[in-house]
Formats: structure tokens, C-alpha cells, sequence
């Protein structure tokens, strides 16, 4: 059996280990939108349900392992605390892969990725 000391490990070492405990791993889409009205439509591996009544679902726009900086996601949900989340299935596979790409702010992943965004009922 392998035994790790996270402490011992890099960062991305252990994010690496940490990643790999859980399989297969669920992924989801989070679409947020910044106070300037841009979308950003983002894949999730950080992702679960933690409960049924109350409904929760959770993500985790974590840091960057490589530079430590933030996702747009996170830094829309900053400006406008809202997050819509999608699941993604494995027919979304290879779109899910070009959301994925580090895009300039600004840049809309549901175009570049072939997704048709959906305005919000209410």
C-alpha cells in the first residue's frame, strides 16, 4: 500500500494524488457572468452534491496549482454571486475540453465550445 504525506508533496503532486483517489470523478459546467455582463462557462472535476433536502450542490473554483491565481469563474462569482451549474455527460466530452482552454477574459466558452447559452427565466 502507498502511503503519502501531503506535507512531503508538491502542490501539484498533490492535487495529482488527490484527483485520482476519487473515480470516476464528476464533472460539471459552471456558468457565471461578471458585473460587466460577460459569460463564462467553465468545467468542474471539484464537484459534488452534498445534499437533497436542502438542495446543495457544490464546486470549487480552487487557485491555479501552476501560479496560484484565479479562475474567471471565481472572480465573476466575486462580482455577481450567482452561479448556474450544468452536468456535463459524455456526449459533451470533446466540448467540454474546449471550454476548458484558458480563454482571455471576456471571451465567450459557450460559442467557442458550440453550446447555445439560455437566458434565465426569472
Amino acid at each position: 500500500m502507498l502511503t503519502l504525506n501531503l506535507k512531503d508533496l508538491k502542490p501539484a503532486e498533490a492535487q495529482n494524488y488527490l484527483q485520482h483517489a476519487i473515480a470516476p470523478r464528476p464533472i460539471c459546467f459552471a456558468s457565471t457572468i461578471d458585473k460587466a455582463g460577460n459569460v463564462n462557462l467553465s468545467p468542474f472535476s471539484f464537484f459534488n452534491l452534498f445534499s437533497s433536502n436542502p438542495p446543495i450542490v457544490i464546486f470549487s473554483p480552487a487557485r491555479r496549482v501552476r501560479d496560484n491565481t484565479t479562475k474567471h469563474t471565481l472572480q465573476n462569482v466575486q462580482e455577481v454571486p450567482e452561479v448556474v451549474i450544468n452536468m456535463v455527460d459524455y456526449d459533451m466530452v470533446q466540448q467540454t475540453s474546449l471550454a476548458s482552454c484558458e480563454f482571455p477574459k471576456g471571451t465567450n466558452e459557450f460559442i467557442k465550445a458550440g453550446f447555445t447559452e439560455e437566458k434565465q427565466p426569472w
